[in-house]
Order: C-alpha cells, then sequence, then structure tokens
C-alpha cells in the first residue's frame, strides 16, 4: 500500500471518528434536552417524591448534564448502553443483540437479490439501447423507485397473504417455533424462518433494486464508448465478450462502492418494512421506543444503526482508494 493511499485512509478514519462522536453527542441532547420527562412511561402516579428521585438516581438522571455526558461516553467506549426503562431490569445491549440478527438477514438477503438483479439488468438495459424493451424496464426502474415502501408491502400482503394464503404475513415464525431455536444456527436451518422472510425480502430489493440497475446502465453506456471498446470491436472480438469482460469489468465498480453503502443505509432504513410485516428487528424496536418514551433503548438502537453506517462508509471510502487507481493517484499527490 502506497504512503499516499495510507494517509487517505487515516484521514477517512479521523473523519469517521469525528462523525461519530457529533453523532452521540446528538443523541446524548437530543432526549436529555427535551421538553418531556424521560421517565414519565416508567414513573407511576402513585410513586412519591423520594421513589421519583430514587428512580432517577438509579438511572443517572439526578446528576449535572455534564456529568451525565462524561458518564455516557465512558459507558459507550465500554458497549454498556444502561437498562431500558419499558422493559425493567433488561440491558439494551441484550435486547439489540437479539435484534440485530434479524436485520442484518434481512438486509443482506435484500441487497443480494436487488444487487444481482440490478448489476444483470444495467447490463441488458446497455446492450438493449435504444429498443423499447429499455424504455419499459427503465419506466418500470423509476416507478419502483418512487413507490412508497409501506405500499407495495402491503400490496404484496393483500396478494399473497391474505387473498392467495401462499406466505405468511408477520414475524419470523410461530412462537411455538421459535421457543425451539436455541442458537442462530437453528433459525437460519428452519424452513419457516425463510418463508416468513419471503415477503419482506421481495418488498426491500423491489425498492433498492433501482440504484445498482440505473448506476450499472449508466456505468456501461459510458465505458461502450471508450477508445479500447472500439478497438475491440475493430479487432474482432464479439459483442458479448466486450461486454462482461471488458465494459462490465469496469462499470461495476461505482456499483460495489454503491452495494457498500447500501448495506449501512438499508439497515437505518428499514423501520417501515420491519414495521409493516412485524419483522423483530432494529427499526421495529426503535419505533416502539420511541412510542413508550424508552429512551435508553432508542438510544442505543440509533447508535447502533449511525455506527453500521459510518463502518460501511469508512469501508466504502477504503474499497474505492485500493480499487480505483485515480483515487491512488491523487492521494499520492496530496502527500507529495
Amino acid at each position: 500500500m502506497s504512503r499516499g493511499i495510507a494517509s487517505y485512509i487515516v484521514g477517512r478514519f479521523l473523519q469517521s471518528v469525528m462523525v461519530l462522536w457529533v453523532i452521540v453527542t446528538l443523541l446524548f441532547l437530543l432526549f436529555r434536552l427535551a421538553p418531556s420527562n424521560p421517565m414519565a412511561s416508567y414513573i407511576d402516579t402513585e410513586f412519591t417524591k423520594e421513589q421519583e428521585q430514587a428512580l432517577l438516581a438509579r438511572f443517572g438522571l439526578d446528576r449535572p448534564l455534564h456529568e451525565q455526558y462524561v458518564i455516557y461516553l465512558i459507558n459507550l467506549l465500554k458497549l454498556d448502553l444502561g437498562d431500558t426503562f419499558h422493559y425493567a431490569g433488561t440491558s439494551v445491549i441484550d435486547i439489540l443483540r437479539a435484534d440485530l440478527p434479524n436485520t442484518l438477514y434481512l438486509t443482506l438477503s435484500s441487497l443480494l437479490l436487488a444487487y444481482s438483479v440490478g448489476v444483470l439488468g444495467g447490463i441488458a438495459m446497455a446492450a438493449l439501447r435504444g429498443s423499447r424493451i429499455e424504455r419499459v424496464g427503465t419506466t418500470f426502474t423509476l416507478m419502483t423507485r418512487a413507490a412508497p415502501q409501506f405500499w407495495v408491502g402491503m400490496l404484496l400482503l393483500t396478494f399473497f397473504a391474505f387473498q392467495w394464503k401462499l406466505l405468511p404475513s408477520s414475524g419470523i415464525g410461530p412462537a411455538v417455533v421459535r421457543y425451539r431455536w436455541e442458537t442462530e444456527w437453528d433459525k437460519l436451518l428452519s424452513p419457516i424462518f425463510w418463508r416468513h422472510m419471503i415477503l419482506p425480502t421481495f418488498t426491500l430489493a423491489v425498492y433498492l433494486h433501482g440504484l445498482p440497475l440505473l448506476l450499472m446502465r449508466s456505468n456501461m453506456l459510458e465505458v461502450l464508448d471508450q477508445d479500447f471498446i472500439v478497438m475491440g470491436r475493430l479487432a474482432g472480438y464479439s459483442e458479448r465478450r466486450l461486454m462482461i469482460q471488458y465494459a462490465a469489468r469496469n462499470a461495476v465498480l461505482p456499483v460495489l462502492t454503491a452495494l457498500t453503502l447500501g448495506i449501512g443505509y438499508s439497515i437505518g432504513g428499514n423501520v417501515v418494512i420491519e414495521t409493516v410485516f412485524a419483522w423483530p428487528g432494529l427499526g421495529r424496536t426503535l419505533v416502539r421506543a420511541v412510542q413508550s418514551a424508552d429512551y435508553p433503548l432508542a438510544q442505543g438502537a440509533f447508535f447502533l444503526i449511525a455506527l453500521i453506517i459510518v463502518i460501511m462508509n469508512f469501508i466504502a471510502d477504503i474499497l474505492y482508494s485500493l480499487l480505483d487507481p485515480r483515487v491512488g493517484a491523487s492521494a499520492q499527490a496530496q502527500v507529495s
């Protein structure tokens, strides 16, 4: 690794740390400076003043704001997110640890489906440039990109779950089945879990496939106009070889970067899908925490989503600097 790229990566890392510090500071202030009492849903109307003060002391809310902030940062570094208000005696990290895998399964399966269809569709659209198929495909992609996710989800539920009764409508499986899942591996080996994941996965993939398809099509059209493609045609290379071996390989780099970013943003944007399908993931937990004024849980869910987004942005920057020689050359020039 060159000195310029290493310096570029270190700079991006420091920027990511700074962004994460700003986010956690805003999260701290957002819940503590709200006009409502953060423990309003936890304190019973029959509690005495002494009992209320004891609860505030238990959660550290009786301390000055600057002391709370220091304790908050120290606990974050130790991955101690505190206890929830709504689920008394349960730590926030335990709830998030149970919900995160479900969100990851949904996100990764949707992205895999969306980007597989998107990349292949983008290549096909570029190969059929100017045809009726390209116009219809592009119009359909733009429509799915603009359609609200909850509307697509409700439409699929209406037909596949309620009318035709082909697929389950919500959750990850019946309670009696979930009780037998002792590990995540047991869950992944269960056909019932995968049947429950079909509708939310497809709904999210319908929305996500538009970006890689349009991006791949645009990149392919740009690459197909390059001189080396023209020279390849003159040399007698087949159109299929030029499309797959040369044009697609050069056009796929921005799509891979978009995939990396998409992992982070999809995890943060799954709130609607998880709510519509009652999927027990981070998004649904976040909505419930906000509704019940459980600010330690909401704060922890926000923090985890933000952390994943920042990490994926950092990974995308690294991939782009390593895979695109222009970025490496620019970084080397800055160092020199």
